[in-house]
């Protein structure tokens, strides 16, 4: 009898005042969690923002001033601009639940249409040119089409279309390179994105230039129109977003499409980065841009992300292979490097996710 009271007594104890400090701590503790999961999930480029700078002071002092030289942090910059430009149109795929395996294709057939019709086929250049974007879009359409009115999941649509771009690709060009040489003498508005602008130590190029007015026209669509809140709504809840009057499939259809008129842009700095068209070139592009939109804090499942982090993805996936090369690290250690950062974004964003469960 007195164990049976003794339960109750202890338990009237534990709800006293004295007893409630544990409780509270525990709550505070939980609460503090909270605020920064919402701060996080609020502000999605935060976690890459602090990476980032960890990524430079890192190499600051591992590696001194070289890492700080003009013309080290101009040959970052060059080194990723193409992942950036691919990386934005790869973002607004993932804004909407979406993935595209076939981004890095489209850019290379692409640059192999504007080349060897300006060069080979002897088309005017900017017929050349508008007809490679052209292609681009093309590709973007089929994607959508597939995607938005066919309702295939995209991951398994896009690696279709990989291999099918990818095989058209060879089949066009013949697995030929179009010389650096020749397309100076022909088409040299096609090398125009690798002209570079020099002042003092540092070297930019107009590939670079190009990303950054990609970034902030994209950036002003996704967060100043009402296209752009369709993007994130789609991604977000498609059921709602449909109950909400929006056009999911139309929303699909122009999202791919634009992104790929966006990697024939790429294809453009692709051709003045290396100076020739090659049928091989850019063969990570599709993996490289996943890569630094979810370093970049877009999620996988949509409705959440941001262009400005998807540039600084693509800038710390530079900075740490840059900083890896300069202190001497073998590639082996970069790539495992990078490999570790995407699953920690991953788990980062499963973590955030929970915000909204």
């Amino acid at each position: 009898m007195t164990e049976t009271t003794g339960k109750p007594q202890d338990f009237e104890q534990a709800a006293q005042p004295g007893g409630e400090v544990p409780v509270f701590e525990e709550e505070d503790g939980n609460r503090l969690l909270r605020r920064l999961q919402h701060f996080l999930h609020t502000y999605p480029t935060f976690v890459p923002f602090i990476v980032l700078l960890t990524g430079v002071v890192l190499f600051a002092a591992l590696v001194g001033g070289r890492f700080f030289a003009p013309f080290n942090l101009s040959l970052i910059l060059q080194q990723v601009t193409i992942i950036g430009i691919v990386g934005i149109a790869q973002t607004l795929v993932v804004l909407t639940a979406g993935i595209d395996l076939s981004v890095g294709a489209i850019m290379v057939i692409s640059s192999v249409v504007m080349g060897r019709l300006a060069v080979i086929s002897g088309v005017p250049v900017p017929i050349a040119f508008l007809l490679g974007l052209a292609t681009g879009f093309v590709c973007g359409l089929v994607n959508g089409t597939l995607v938005a009115y066919f309702k295939l999941p995209p991951f398994i649509v896009t690696l279709g279309t990989w291999s099918i771009f990818g095989a058209l690709n060879l089949y066009y060009s013949g697995s030929e390179t179009i010389r650096q040489q020749d397309i100076a003498a022909i088409a040299p508005f096609l090398q125009f994105m690798g002209t570079a602008i020099k002042f003092g130590g540092a070297r930019l190029t107009y590939g670079s230039i190009l990303m950054v007015i990609l970034a902030v026209i994209v950036w002003y669509v996704l967060n100043r129109t009402a296209f752009g809140r369709h993007i994130y709504a789609t991604g977000d809840d498609p059921d709602s977003a449909r109950l909400a009057g929006i056009n999911i499939e139309r929303t699909l259809l122009a999202v791919y499409a634009i992104a790929g008129v966006i990697c024939s842009l790429a294809a453009w700095a692709l051709i003045g980065r290396i100076g020739a068209v090659s049928a091989t070139a850019g063969v990570t592009a599709n993996l490289d841009s996943i890569t630094a939109v979810v370093i970049g804090g877009t999620s996988l499942f949509g409705g959440r992300g941001s262009i400005v982090g998807t540039l600084m993805g693509a800038l710390i996936v530079g900075v740490f292979r840059n900083g890896l090369a300069l202190a001497g690290v073998q590639v082996l250690w970069q790539e495992f490097t990078v490999g570790a950062l995407i699953i920690v974004a991953v788990a980062i964003d499963q973590w955030l996710r929970r915000v909204s469960q």
